[in-house]
């Protein structure tokens, strides 16, 4: 047996071993198809992953196939993953392109979850500058961007965007990618992501408006 046979089993005789190893390691072993070093990977980052796909589908057993989907599609293309981004980062991007490719062979549409979003999110939303709007919404507080009956009316509003801007809201704002992963994830320039992101805000922004309005 060579060394190499040695050390693989060794992997799998010891999963624990792995734990403590940096990501860079385990990628580099998984790309030489160590299965045991992928599968570490991936328990670092399934839960997150799957919490992506759940954003696009809103149902669980679409979100399974998802994350299945792109799992294998990692599995597949790691042989070319040359470690400019982050693992993390790259499988990200993995299982979103999962999930728009589900929707779209499904000719269904990127949904958006809003129950753990984070009130910052709105606030953002709300304090989006519109010309001729001299509200001040900087006094709200949290706890109106958390009532169950606030969540229902924003759901209502991004569900009624058009694809391009849900899309691009729900990578960008809500997933907190930046503009540029947002471009690159989506096949979109810079210019783009900003015009939609800001015409997605902008109508969020008027759903906003009329909850608030007596």
């Amino acid at each position: 047996m060579s060394q190499s046979d040695t050390a693989h089993k060794a992997d799998e005789a010891k999963p624990s071993a792995l734990a403590g190893l940096p990501d860079e390691e385990l990628v580099a072993r998984a790309r030489g198809k160590n299965v045991p070093a992928f599968e570490e990977l991936l328990g670092r980052y399934e839960n997150k992953l799957y919490r992506l796909a759940m954003r696009f589908v809103r149902n669980e057993n679409d979100a399974q196939e998802i994350l299945q989907e792109a799992l294998l599609s990692a599995w597949r293309n790691l042989p070319g993953f040359e470690g400019r981004a982050q693992f993390g980062s790259w499988m990200y991007r993995v299982t979103a392109n999962a999930a728009l490719m589900f929707l779209r062979a499904r000719n269904r549409h990127p949904e958006v979850m809003l129950d753990d979003i984070e009130p910052g999110v709105l606030h953002k939303v709300a304090d989006q500058s519109v010309h001729g709007s001299s509200e001040d919404w900087s006094q709200r507080p949290d706890e109106q961007f958390q009532s169950e009956e606030m969540r229902r009316h924003i759901q209502t509003a991004v569900d009624a965007l058009p694809e391009g801007l849900r899309t691009v809201f729900l990578v960008r704002d809500v997933e907190g990618l930046s503009t540029e992963e947002t471009a690159e994830l989506l096949g979109l320039s810079l210019p783009a992501v900003k015009t939609r992101l800001h015409r997605a805000r902008l109508a969020l922004r008027e759903a906003i408006g009329q909850y608030f309005t007596p």
